[in-house]
């Protein structure tokens, strides 16, 4: 059974942060690493996968990070959902994961700290939480 889950976003160089007050770059960079190693230390197994706006390269991420880490959940970040400019590659990707790995369990987030919330919903940690 795959248990490996892939934590996909676009990366934070690909964002527009003019529609986002009070964040930048480095900020979002800090979240996502600090949501990623919340979810490590919950005993959840995160592929992370940052993918350009741009619809080809981001497939061409994604195709290369599920041929080495096989997963069977996706986590597909607010960034890539969320902005209107990114529906076309959020279709894309969507798409692109049906058909790479059949019955793929997909569950989303509204920020980096919620990411484990949207987890859980969907997937038991692989191994215990440690304390």
């Amino acid at each position: 059974m795959v248990t490996g889950i892939l934590s996909l976003g676009l990366h934070p160089s690909a964002i527009d942060y003019s529609r986002y007050p009070g964040i930048d770059e480095a900020a979002l960079t800090a979240r996502i690493a600090a949501g990623e190693a919340a979810l490590r230390d919950a005993g959840f197994d995160i592929v992370s996968c940052q993918v350009s706006a741009d619809p080809e390269e981001a497939e061409k991420t994604i195709r290369e990070t599920v041929a080495a880490d096989p997963v069977g959940v996706v986590m597909i970040g607010a960034g890539l959902r969320m902005a209107p400019e990114h529906t076309l590659l959020f279709e894309r990707v969507v798409n692109l994961l049906n058909d790479l790995v059949p019955g793929i369990v997909f569950c989303f987030n509204t920020s980096p700290e919620t990411t484990i919330d949207a987890l859980r919903r969907w997937v038991r940690p692989s191994r215990s939480e440690r304390r």
